[in-house]
């Protein structure tokens, strides 16, 4: 019988402030990191572009740069806070094993984790579930379907129990 060779995978994990995406890192920690491969985790972050596009807002009123640099300075603050989050999670419930990136971008996170999965050829995207209904779906958009229909990947969405008494209807 021969060696199975273990493969240098590359999971890329997208996280938010949400508490979706962090029970999917956990979960991508419990189920899918494997003692016997040297797994590379990178952990994504999307910052909303808003504060990026212009200093005039919707009604035609002029930002000062004062004020965009301190909504440039709180995005960059919420950033460091999940990806320190994150990678806190890595290093309680991990393997020391696994190798851990870090890659912030700014835009739309549809496109920005589409087009990170493709750049780093990941081998897997996880990524958790916010479970929006129906009509919130039509007006936000699902983040988790655009990339399960538009990466070249395997798409792991992977969605938060409810709590027990949410489940049966009692509080």
């Amino acid at each position: 019988m021969a060696d199975v060779v273990a493969k240098d995978r590359k999971i890329l994990v997208a996280v938010d402030e949400g508490e979706e995406s962090m029970y999917a890192l956990s979960w991508c920690l419990k189920n899918i990191i494997s003692q016997c491969c040297k797994d590379t985790l990178f952990l994504l972050y999307v910052r909303s572009a808003q504060a990026f596009h212009s200093s005039l807002d919707g009604t035609g009123y002029l930002f000062s740069s004062d004020v965009l640099a301190t909504v440039d300075k709180y995005s960059n603050d919420v950033a460091n806070c999940i990806i320190e989050k994150a990678k806190r999670m890595c290093r309680e419930k991990g393997d020391d094993e696994v190798k851990v990136e870090v890659i912030i971008e700014s835009g739309d996170p549809r496109d920005v984790i589409c087009r990170v999965a493709e750049n780093i050829n990941a081998d897997v995207l996880v990524m958790g579930s916010h479970g929006y209904g129906l009509i919130q779906r039509a007006f936000l958009g699902s983040v988790s379907n655009h990339c399960a229909q538009n990466v070249k990947c395997p798409v792991l969405i992977v969605k938060k129990p409810k709590s027990s008494s949410s489940a049966t209807g009692t509080k």
